[in-house]
């Protein structure tokens, strides 16, 4: 006989992957307008726009897509030069900071939001298309870089910069991993767009002329590694969101805040006038 008391379990809800993948990417677009990108751009990173931008080599005329582009640290340098550019980022909370940038300089440019995963753009729409240390945040690794191959044109050129596993960040979001979220089904983390046979695998046959090379930015801004931790505590959506899900239990708070300090220490910042050695893979290649 059936208990008529007795519960039934209740199924779980499904999820379609375009539901989930829509509830993903409004986490991601929190994350990255959480703190402030734009100032830690500014103060950390600014260098490395106009490092790509000379690296892909734009041109006046030259249309121009800057993806996941933030507050336009490459996008900006590209207008510079003459190129037709526009900004895309998936969160476009970080454009007014850009605009502000973009007309200090002089530069003349548009900013959209777009999905790395998903552009707006037509096929073969850009010269150059290009992204520096944004790109390799989109979830799915695959996607995205077929987005960056579709919306180039035959021999047009793609530029990315990306932070390596290996170096001072790709470490940084090592020490995080065990107080972070997991990934979600079918994403991958973000610095394996800095391991060459990845970016590699991931543009195939679709281009030619690939090159990538390693190389640094030093970063002299932290007087201390604790200065360190409590700037990207503040300023940087990825750390925001790993302490934001700890944040009830104190004991790991303390020990997240130990091991950046250690990380900073151990990579030579010690007191003022110390710096980091931030690596960073700088790939190049030309549209097939």
């Amino acid at each position: 006989m059936t208990d008529s008391s007795a519960q039934q379990a209740t199924p779980a809800p499904t999820i379609d992957p375009t539901t989930a993948d829509r509830v993903l990417k409004t986490k991601h677009r929190a994350m990255w307008a959480s703190g402030d990108y734009p100032t830690l751009a500014a103060d950390l990173i600014w260098s490395l726009g106009p490092v790509l931008v000379d690296a892909v080599g734009v041109h006046p005329g030259d249309r121009v897509l800057d993806v996941a582009a933030g507050s336009g640290n490459a996008a900006i340098p590209a207008a510079l030069r003459g190129g037709a550019v526009v900004a895309s980022d998936l969160a476009p909370e970080l454009f007014d900071a850009g605009r502000r940038r973009a007309q200090a300089a002089g530069a003349e440019l548009e900013w959209r939001e777009a999905d790395a995963e998903a552009l707006p753009f037509d096929d073969a729409a850009f010269d150059a298309t290009v992204s520096c240390v944004g790109v390799m945040f989109a979830p799915h690794h695959r996607r995205a870089a077929g987005e960056l191959l579709r919306v180039t044109r035959p021999g047009g050129r793609i530029g990315v910069l990306s932070w390596t596993p290996e170096g001072f960040i790709g470490q940084m979001f090592k020490t995080m991993k065990p107080f972070a979220a997991p990934l979600p089904d079918g994403a991958e983390p973000a610095p394996l767009w800095g391991d060459v046979q990845h970016v590699r695998d991931l543009l195939g046959d679709g281009v030619d002329d690939f090159e990538a090379r390693r190389q640094r930015v030093t970063v002299d801004h932290f007087a201390s590694p604790e200065a360190f931790r409590d700037y990207f505590k503040l300023n940087y959506g990825p750390t925001i969101a790993v302490y934001h899900r700890i944040a009830d239990d104190p004991d790991q708070v303390r020990t997240l805040d130990d091991a950046l300090v250690e990380l900073a220490r151990s990579h030579g910042l010690r007191t003022t006038g110390d710096a980091l050695q931030w690596e960073y893979l700088l790939v190049t290649a030309r549209r097939t």
